[in-house]
């Protein structure tokens, strides 16, 4: 038994290393223990000039390229974030003048209504009929202005929008799309300030 496992070990070992014999004499020369140290020579070279290329010339380049963008991002965000607040600033706004001229127009009515009743000797009904006609042609005309205010300030919203997206990206915008955003936005918010 033991023989045989000699005999085995004696068999595999010349087999080896005549596979071995065989790949340095004409085989692969990468197995060839004669040529390992320049070939480690040369992968180190290799990969070292590959990694100063990468480190020092294309990697800078990319990281300067990606703040440059996340400062434009940020810039932007920004911007917009001033755009939406003048935005609200212009709704109260718009939203104080029509409180204010329903309550002037409601003073000046009833004021008129006083002075008029003490003053003229017209009948009663009469003077509150005309009063009333008065009355509904202001609102009427209140209406009428907050029909076309949405569209006013839509338009003023589109104007410097455009303007602001202009300054920032340095070309003319398309304002059909500019048109579309605000008018969504008009659709969305919109109700909650003009059904007062």
């Amino acid at each position: 038994m033991i023989k045989k496992y000699f005999f085995q070990l004696i068999f595999f070992n010349l087999f080896f290393y005549k596979e071995v014999f065989a790949a340095e004499s004409g085989g692969m020369p990468q197995l060839n223990p004669e040529f390992w140290i320049s070939q480690i020579f040369w992968l180190t070279l290799t990969f070292g000039i590959l990694y100063i290329v990468l480190s020092k010339l294309i990697l800078p380049k990319i990281s300067a390229n990606l703040e440059l963008r996340k400062s434009q991002i940020q810039e932007n965000i920004e911007a917009a974030e001033k755009q939406r607040k003048d935005s609200d600033l212009k709704l109260k706004e718009f939203e104080e003048i029509i409180l204010k001229s329903k309550s002037e127009a409601k003073n000046i009515f009833k004021e008129t209504r006083e002075k008029a009743l003490k003053d003229i000797g017209f009948k009663r009904e009469t003077l509150e009929k005309q009063i009333d006609e008065e009355i509904k042609k202001a609102e009427k005309e209140i209406n009428e202005l907050k029909k076309t205010a949405p569209e006013k300030i839509n338009k003023i919203a589109i104007e410097t929008s455009s303007e602001i997206l202009k300054n920032l990206v340095g070309t003319e915008i398309n304002n059909s799309s500019i048109s579309a955003i605000v008018n969504d936005f008009s659709k969305k918010n919109g109700n909650k300030y003009y059904d007062n």
